[in-house]
């Protein structure tokens, strides 16, 4: 192609030379034998545009030419695109749009280049369209909008074809809804509204009509592997053809139909659903339904309500069963059952921990569930022992010499560990420390604790989980006895530094300071003279280390080890200080009543009885009473039993047990009338006015960390406070409290 060198090159004849340009493309677009072109080619048809444009006015054709430049593409479109198109159906006409619109593009590409003087001067001044977008929107204004529709309904059965299982051609709808994306020109609009929201709708009623099927034919675990291998699918083709934007909305129309549109129906499902999976141990299917629902807004909550109730369920029946035991059994079997039954309770919780870790990854749902399960069974009572008690039992039962847990060092220690969780959903914790600080006193004052380490791990665990305030009296007690080890120490070497002072007993003693230990009665016993020799010694020695100190004697927390001088032969008896000191009333009395040993002794009834009871009418009767019966009675008369014998050189003579539960309910409700009166006191002293129930509220949240105060004993307690002036009602509002400074 050549031009002649003209100085103006007029419209029509520059027009002309272009055309036969725009024909040549055409033909090598269409795959006509034809020559690509040469670069003088290009260089001919861009200097023909440049010199129609940098002419002069009136011969600058620079609107002209842009104006032609527009109908070179719907001229080629009209008359050969829309045809090649419209003969065509389903996958024929996609593959023909597919290659029409690269040719397009081609098209474009090539003419913008030889019109590209154009691009840069005369659009750029007149802020018009550029070249290429005005060749794009040729081909969406013309064919895009004439075949979209179809070519939508096209790509949606391909792709309903592909979800029953037919091959189809990837990479042809990658193409054609390329070309969807494409003619926005870098808006997603003509994908979303002319695609995008009938492939969604339509996906719904493909899944709607699955999901109806499935539900009714399949079980669970079957039906969740198939809504497992749809969401896999579904996202693969996002991967293939579908443009990523398209991901969270496709999954999400999925996920509706086949898991939110039938959740209870299926999770409820009496053979195959969630309880049967947890009653069966089935951790892969539950795995997979957190993995299915885990990413649906509040997809859980019908999974963990479920998993709540079965926790429950089986933790209530444990309990059911340690009732039904402890009502069948004697006393002595009783405690047994107890045990069993917290660490029944213990393995139960290390079950599903491993359920809501491994299969429920942790998630906090299930955290609650577990915790609001284990507080409606762990608070229940069993055989009148609250599992505050029913806890402290257990751990006593560990950590005491000779308990019925032969367990190992390291099994101990996961055992406490796992108490202390338990102790987490107990709401009477108060209740618990009290239990517990009883026989941790009783395990350290009389040796039977089994190891100290152990002790002293278990107060550590205790603190993390309630709080310094809530073992520091127990802390306080260990460390106290540790100091009285040391101090009878120094008894000791004081007394063989003065020969003269030495009582001729061998006494020990155990100072302890009143803060740190529970209360203990003490007596006005009167000691045998022997061990007042004992008291004064060291009462001599003790204040002449601290003279500011006062010593409490508890006579009942004493023992003896004392010599029965018996016919057949003598036996060394370990007997408590009382018993010893009604004992050695009878080495200057052969016979003595009831009455008499009182008075002598200066016990009180019910101790007396205690201690008479466990020398004349048990296991060895070191006594023998007249009349001989079973219980005491003041009227009694008892004499030293000179023929007693028994196998053993060595015998210990127990006290029967004091029942102390309702002593120490009775202590922790005292405590806790003064817990809220200070919890009152301390949020109206920072708040000054404020409503009951604000008031209620705000005390119930502040103690809940030890126990869960009743609303009766607090309005109790805020009437009290009212009457003695802590606090006023307002005048004009009864239901508003003020602080009274």
């Amino acid at each position: 192609m050549t031009i002649s060198d003209h100085k103006i090159t007029d419209l029509e004849h520059g027009w002309d030379y272009m055309q036969k340009g725009i024909i040549k493309l055409k033909k090598i677009l269409e795959g006509l034998p034809e020559p690509q072109f040469s670069s003088e080619d290009y260089m001919m048809l861009y200097t023909t545009i440049y010199n129609m444009c940098t002419q002069k006015p009136p011969h600058d054709y620079s609107q002209q030419l842009y104006e032609k430049y527009r109908e070179a593409f719907e001229e080629y479109i009209t008359v050969t695109v829309l045809p090649s198109l419209r003969d065509k159906h389903d996958e024929f006409m996609l593959r023909e749009l597919v290659k029409r619109w690269a040719n397009h593009k081609v098209m474009v590409k090539w003419l913008s280049r030889f019109f590209y003087y154009l691009d840069r001067y005369f659009i750029a001044r007149r802020s018009l369209p550029a070249l290429n977008e005005v060749g794009l929107a040729c081909f969406r204004e013309l064919v895009y909008q004439e075949v979209h529709s179809r070519v939508k309904d096209a790509v949606i059965s391909l792709i309903d074809q592909e979800r029953e299982g037919e091959q189809i051609d990837r990479a042809l709808l990658k193409n054609v809804l390329d070309i969807f994306v494409e003619i926005g020109m870098g808006k997603m609009d003509y994908y979303a509204d002319d695609f995008e929201a009938d492939m969604l709708n339509d996906t719904a009623a493909y899944y709607s009509r699955k999901a109806s099927n499935w539900v009714l034919k399949d079980s669970c675990p079957d039906y969740m592997l198939k809504a497992e291998e749809c969401l896999k699918r579904e996202r693969d083709r996002v991967s293939h053809y579908l443009h990523i934007s398209s991901e969270p909305k496709l999954v999400e129309k999925v996920q509706t139909e086949l898991l939110v549109v039938y959740a209870n129906q299926l999770l409820e499902k009496e053979q195959s659903g969630c309880h049967a999976l947890l009653r069966d141990e089935k951790v892969d299917d539950l795995s997979r339904i957190y993995r299915l629902y885990h990413k649906i807004p509040r997809g859980l909550e019908p999974v963990s309500s479920i998993f709540k109730q079965r926790v429950s369920d089986e933790g209530l029946a444990l309990v059911n069963q340690a009732i039904d035991a402890a009502n069948n059994q004697a006393e002595n079997v009783r405690s047994v059952h107890e045990q069993v039954l917290v660490r029944k309770i213990i393995e139960l919780h290390d079950k599903y921990m491993v359920y809501v870790c491994n299969c429920f990854m942790n998630q906090s749902l299930f955290h609650k569930a577990l915790k609001e399960a284990f507080e409606i069974f762990c608070n229940k009572t069993v055989a009148g022992c609250s599992s505050a008690e029913l806890l402290a039992a257990f751990c006593d039962n560990i950590l005491k010499k000779g308990g019925s847990e032969k367990l190992s060092d390291e099994a101990i220690e996961d055992t406490l560990e796992k108490v202390v969780k338990l102790l987490a959903y107990i709401g009477d914790k108060d209740l618990f420390a009290e239990f517990y600080r009883k026989k941790l006193a009783r395990r350290l004052l009389f040796d039977r604790s089994a190891n100290d380490e152990h002790e002293r791990s278990i107060l550590t665990k205790l603190k993390q989980q309630c709080g310094g305030q809530f073992t520091s009296k127990m802390e306080g007690m260990v460390t106290d006895l540790a100091l009285a080890r040391e101090n009878q120490g120094h008894f000791e070497e004081y007394l063989s530094n003065n020969p003269i002072a030495n009582p001729g007993i061998d006494l020990t003693v155990t100072v302890l300071t009143t803060g740190y230990w529970p209360s203990y009665k003490s007596s006005d016993l009167n000691l045998p003279a022997e061990m007042v020799r004992c008291v004064e010694v060291f009462k001599e020695y003790y204040h002449s280390k601290a003279q500011q100190r006062k010593l409490s004697w508890i006579y009942s927390l004493g023992n003896c080890n004392i010599s029965g001088r018996f016919d057949s032969k003598t036996i060394e008896l370990i007997v408590s200080t009382y018993q010893a000191s009604v004992l050695l009333l009878f080495n200057n009395s052969d016979r003595l009543s009831f009455s008499e040993i009182m008075d002598q002794s200066n016990l009180g009834h019910d101790d007396l009885v205690r201690v008479l009871l466990s020398l004349s009418c048990a296991k060895y009767k070191i006594l023998n009473k007249e009349p001989n019966t079973k219980a005491i009675s003041p009227t009694d008369y008892f004499e030293f039993n000179s023929k007693f014998t028994d196998r053993m050189r060595r015998i210990k003579i127990p006290l029967p047990p004091v029942e102390e539960r309702k002593k120490i309910v009775e202590d922790i409700d005292k405590d806790r009338r003064y817990a809220i009166d200070a919890s009152i006191v301390r949020i109206m002293k920072s708040r000054k006015i404020l409503s009951h129930q604000q008031l209620v509220t705000e005390c119930v949240e502040q103690l809940s960390r030890l126990f869960k105060p009743d609303f009766k004993a607090i309005k109790k307690r805020i009437e009290d406070l009212i009457s003695r002036d802590y606090l006023e009602r307002d005048k004009e509002n009864p239901n508003l409290y003020r602080y009274v400074a």
